[in-house]
């Protein structure tokens, strides 16, 4: 396990990454946790006192990663940008389960579902995620609808969720 303290940044204008917080992993502390490694992976450890586990680092060139923080996590240690945090991170290779509400739906889809296919592992995950950590039934069935909608309309989840963004009822895409 690798222990750093730094402090979390927030995007601004940055692509799909705009108004992200998240704290930077340096080349030097990410290549003890995965030598010459330059593609995504998940960690799990300790934000201070909060425990995290199946988070993803991603590259941002040169060696160096980043980590989202998210506002459960932001909440969870009561910081937001510019406070400092004691990070605590080791390698979490514990292989995530796909949610098997929307593969039952994506087979009734094969257009939506070729294209789910498609994705890296990474970015199917994103979708699932999203769609099992809603709070209600109804959440999870609006969720399950919009991802339909995006995948066969050929939409990741990055641009799936600006255009539902954009939309205010966020029925459509």
């Amino acid at each position: 396990m690798i222990q750093f303290t730094t402090v979390l940044k927030r995007f601004g204008d940055q692509g799909e990454k705009t108004g992200w917080t998240y704290i930077e992993i340096p080349v030097d502390i990410a290549g003890k946790l995965k030598p010459g490694n330059k593609k995504s992976f998940r960690v799990k450890g300790w934000l201070d006192d909060l425990p995290i586990k199946s988070v993803a680092l991603i590259p941002m060139g040169g060696g160096k990663f980043i980590m989202a923080v998210n506002a459960w996590m932001r909440k969870g240690i009561g910081k937001r940008k510019g406070a400092m945090v004691n990070v605590r991170l080791e390698v979490d290779n514990k292989k995530l389960a796909l949610s098997k509400v929307l593969l039952a739906c994506l087979a009734d889809e094969p257009k939506a579902l070729t294209f789910f296919k498609t994705l890296p592992p990474s970015h199917q995950q994103y979708f699932s995620k999203w769609i099992e950590e809603a709070k209600t039934g109804e959440t999870k069935t609006k969720r399950i609808v919009q991802a339909i909608n995006a995948l066969s309309k050929g939409l990741n989840f990055g641009l799936m969720a600006r255009a539902l963004k954009e939309n205010k009822d966020g029925e459509t895409l």
